[in-house]
């Protein structure tokens, strides 16, 4: 009984955390911009490897924005592409492409977004990813919310598609849920969170705080520790923008292997984050998921240990589904409600499983194996 008494105030603590996302979530004021924005000149950033699949598409989607052509700029930025992504670039007019001539170099985004902003125009970066779509008042929307709020970042939200495969199904799932913590956090001024599919950022900001200089060497978080360091000097400048006009789309991974290894190269990162704030939460979190095994565990020893799972399985449902009710509301999936039960044990296989392998540093992204 001594491994209840250990995971008992670990769910309690998991259930006060989970309570406050849900509050926060709730109380960001949901945007939609009044009055059209000054002259701000936005470029847009998109690093792009081997992506000749989605690029058109999102090209054609910038094309259509609102906001007026003459004062934003697309930057395409090519990550040695071995396929047609470039030549589909060229057939674009008003689109600049850049090729990224570093190799040997263990972080080629930070490098990218850093060549491309080198060479932007615009006072405002806005970056995203390839395989994305924005909707037509993207940038009029972030535009119009950093006047008003005179933002320096600003974290927007992005939503996954998917279909009937299982796979896009649980991430899509479970991805939403990870911007509704993104949005709590970055409300509240608690954590740096964000996602590079849809940040917004003063050029002048990011050499103000020497671009990624010091995290550099980070294969991954392009946006995360830039968003710590920028939040460092503008503590009150950082932003999340709640509002459906600025939701970029983008596509899920296609098997459970390229999910994994994305999951692990986000949690790869953990190690690396100056902002220590998040530490404890990610150590409660893995807790409470583990807790899970180690009953299961137990459960040879005494079966009703066994019993002692699905109760904590229920209950982990029961204090999680309003949060992911609010956030299948604004993301419009509803859908969705109805698997949230039956994909629990997945979600709690996968935390543990990531968790895990993101500390050994390895994982392959674009075809690279990176550490």
């Amino acid at each position: 009984m001594i491994l209840l008494w250990i995971i008992i105030p670990v769910f309690i603590l998991y259930s006060i955390l989970i309570l406050y996302y849900w509050q926060s979530w709730r109380s960001i004021p949901g945007y939609i911009y009044s009055q059209r924005p000054q002259r701000i000149k936005i470029s847009v950033l998109i690093p792009a490897r081997n992506e000749e699949n989605n690029i058109g598409s999102l090209l054609t989607a910038l094309q259509l924005q609102s906001y007026p052509k003459e004062l934003q700029e697309i930057i395409v930025i090519d990550d040695h592409s071995d396929d047609r992504t470039a030549e589909i670039v060229k057939q674009y007019d008003n689109v600049k492409l850049l090729t990224l001539k570093d190799d040997n170099i263990n972080s080629y985004k930070k490098k990218a977004i850093e060549t491309g902003i080198t060479a932007a125009t615009g006072e405002l970066i806005v970056t995203t990813d390839a395989d994305c779509l924005p909707p037509p008042d993207w940038l009029l929307t972030i535009a119009a919310f950093k006047e008003e709020k005179q933002a320096v970042f600003i974290v927007a939200p992005v939503d996954i598609t998917c279909d009937s495969f299982i796979v896009q199904i649980f991430q899509a799932m479970d991805f939403m849920v990870l911007q509704g913590i993104t949005g709590a956090v970055v409300h509240k001024k608690k954590l740096s969170m964000c996602n590079g599919a849809n940040l917004c950022y003063e050029k002048k900001a990011f050499y103000e705080v020497n671009g990624f200089a010091g995290v550099d060497h980070i294969a991954s978080g392009d946006d995360m520790l830039l968003m710590y360091k920028i939040w460092e000097k503008y503590p009150s400048g950082v932003y999340y923008l709640k509002s459906k006009q600025a939701i970029v789309k983008t596509k899920p991974v296609k098997t459970w292997k390229a999910f994994f290894q994305q999951r692990i190269r986000w949690a790869s990162k953990a190690r690396q984050y100056d902002d220590k704030r998040i530490l404890p939460v990610l150590v409660l979190v893995y807790l409470f998921n583990l807790s899970f095994f180690s009953l299961l565990v137990a459960g040879f020893w005494g079966y009703r240990y066994w019993e002692f799972v699905l109760a904590l399985w229920l209950l982990k449902t029961m204090i999680e589904f309003p949060f992911f009710l609010s956030l299948s509301v604004f993301f419009d999936k509803r859908w969705a409600v109805k698997w949230f039960l039956l994909f629990q044990p997945l979600h709690v296989f996968y935390i543990v499983l990531s968790g895990l392998f993101g500390q050994f540093g390895r994982y392959e992204w674009k075809g690279r194996r990176v550490k």
